[in-house]
């Protein structure tokens, strides 16, 4: 049965998870253990965030946090003051056990969920307020190193990971990352903030740049000691325990907060460590390989979150051609208009088929297993990045079909857009990532599970109506393998010249082979629409015949629009 667009007004006031069958495939697909315990939870957040997430996000954007630095008798608070919509949303999100439950054993479980249920509600939380999936996502992280990596060295930690892992909003403590600093960006190895022992532990002095969550009360940064030797391999993890009770007694400063073009919802300052209280966290001169397994979170759950931009932006443009009406028939019957909102739809599916593995592969790797880490250390990073650029394409597009009204702050693709803007930026550019690929490959043959998989995927395939499809996609595999030796056995320079198509040519033909598969086991039971999808996103992503493809005869975004777009 298809789904009616046609009857919202704008895609809120609804379940996300129930309108969003994508995600409800890829959760089917991939996520351990008892899946209807986790189906039910996220049914419950869906409709949290549809109903009142959402439109108190829309009013976040207008009323966004301010800081105060004094009081009224001139002291020094450092305080950020927030809506009281940007209150409930946290207490709401939190308290669903968007982080809670993956270390903790829920109130109805024995064990603690997966990793993979973590990032499954920040996807959903995405359709709402990507701002708010950033603190989400640290204080998660901050909660993973401190859980992986003991509790520091000068004094147990638990304290810290009880309150950043508690289901009651009163508890909770939020997690914050620390990273950059002016003179560094991606450079972490010019990291200048020392960190000089104490009788009672370590104090640091220094500035850090662009500080996201900044009044969280966790905050894992790097320093260097005194005698530290230079680079990456002389920097120390500390956890500083927060900025907000008063600036002078924690030694830590907000100087002032960006004026950002999205992502309003979460506080992102400027902040100076003036002799600032900190902790050790494991052992000396071993931060960046600690800081490293937080980025990993941190850069997966950035490819959820993308998706689920993506996924509101295409229920956006889907409520809107619905509605609008143009010469006499709304515009979704328009075959320029079914083209852009199949195209829309295979994206969204192709970026979340991708994300749910690389996710998958983080868990696993969470839970001990360390066969997935070549895997994960490949998919995450590409995930991450290819993400985040569909999530701007998609999004800017949403805006074109509101047209006007899209421009504007009254619709949300407004926001969409400049929430989206930031996600190929956070957690390391598309350069910083493609030269992360290449690591990878060199460091942990990384290449050699993600080939082994594709490979498999397309050896099972057997039902007649993709054996073309499968046929060009062995094609392209080819390819890649070739691209893979010709960068292996050329010079730096001209490995990192094609850093990026690599990058991109491992997403395309991976996800290729996972929609092919996927394809194969609805067609078996009856269903074709996967099978379309697979056959748009092949098309697009190693091109037409000749003629751009004019002359082929290809209507498939007209014979497939009700089942891909309308879920027929």
């Amino acid at each position: 049965m298809s789904i009616d667009y046609g009857r919202f007004d704008r895609g809120r006031g609804m379940n996300y998870w129930q309108y969003d069958p994508v995600l409800q495939h890829e959760v089917e697909r991939t996520y351990p253990g008892d899946r209807g315990w986790a189906e039910e939870r996220f049914d419950e957040f869906g409709a949290i965030v549809g109903t009142t997430v959402a439109p108190n996000s829309d009013t976040i954007d207008e009323h966004g946090p301010e800081l105060r630095q004094y009081d009224r008798h001139g002291r020094l608070v450092n305080d950020i003051e927030y809506h009281p919509a940007q209150l409930e949303n946290e207490e709401l999100v939190y308290g669903a056990g968007i982080v809670a439950d993956s270390f903790r054993a829920p109130p109805d479980r024995d064990d603690p969920a997966s990793m993979l249920h973590h990032l499954t509600m920040d996807y959903l939380l995405a359709y709402a307020d990507v701002g708010l999936t950033c603190p989400v996502a640290m204080t998660a992280g901050v909660a993973l190193v401190l859980e992986r990596f003991d509790h520091g060295s000068d004094g147990s930690l638990s304290e810290f990971f009880d309150r950043l892992t508690a289901r009651e909003y009163d508890d909770l403590l939020q997690g914050a990352m620390f990273l950059t600093e002016r003179q560094g960006g991606s450079d972490v190895g010019a990291t200048e903030t020392v960190a000089e022992r104490t009788d009672d532990g370590w104090e640091l002095t220094g500035e850090k740049w662009f500080c996201s969550n900044v009044d969280s009360g966790a905050i894992l940064t790097l320093a260097r000691t005194p005698d530290a030797p230079d680079g990456t391999e002389g920097l120390s993890l500390f956890l500083v325990p927060g900025t907000t009770s008063n600036g002078e007694r924690d030694g830590a400063f907000v100087r002032r907060l960006k004026d950002k073009l999205g992502t309003v919802s979460v506080p992102t300052g400027e902040v100076e460590f003036r002799g600032a209280e900190a902790h050790l966290v494991g052992e000396l001169e071993s931060g960046f390989r600690y800081m490293s397994e937080m980025l990993n979170l941190e850069r997966i759950a950035n490819a959820f979150a993308s998706c689920g931009l993506i996924g509101r932006a295409l229920l956006e443009s889907k409520v809107r051609a619905a509605n609008r009406e143009a010469f006499g028939s709304t515009i979704d019957r328009y075959p320029l208009m079914r083209r852009d909102l199949v195209e829309m739809a295979v994206a969204h599916e192709a970026a979340t088929a991708f994300t749910f593995d690389a996710g998958r592969a983080f868990d696993r790797y969470h839970r001990g297993d360390e066969d997935a880490f070549a895997l994960m250390r490949l998919l995450v990073p590409i995930a991450k990045s290819r993400t985040g650029r569909m999530a701007v394409d998609v999004a800017s597009y949403a805006m074109e079909i509101h047209g006007g009204n899209g421009y504007v702050n009254d619709f949300v693709t407004n926001r969409l857009l400049r929430d989206a803007q930031v996600l190929p930026i956070w957690e390391g550019t598309s350069n910083i990532l493609s030269l992360d690929v290449l690591r990878a490959l060199a460091r942990e043959d990384a290449h050699e599970p993600a080939l082994a998989l594709t490979r498999d995927r397309l050896d099972g395939i057997e039902h007649d109506d993709l054996a073309d499809l499968v046929a060009t996609t062995r094609d392209e595999l080819d390819g890649l393998q070739e691209a893979l030796v010709t960068l292996a056995t050329e010079e730096e320079e001209y490995a990192q010249l094609h850093a990026k198509e690599l990058a991109e040519y491992v997403f395309d033909v991976y996800t290729a082979a996972l929609l092919l598969s996927e394809a194969d086991g609805e067609l078996a039971a009856g269903n074709r629409r996967k099978g379309l999808v697979a056959r748009q996103f092949v098309t697009d992503a190693f091109g037409r015949s000749a003629a751009r493809g004019i002359t082929s005869g290809d209507a498939l975004s007209l014979d497939g629009f009700e089942e891909i777009v309308r879920f027929a």
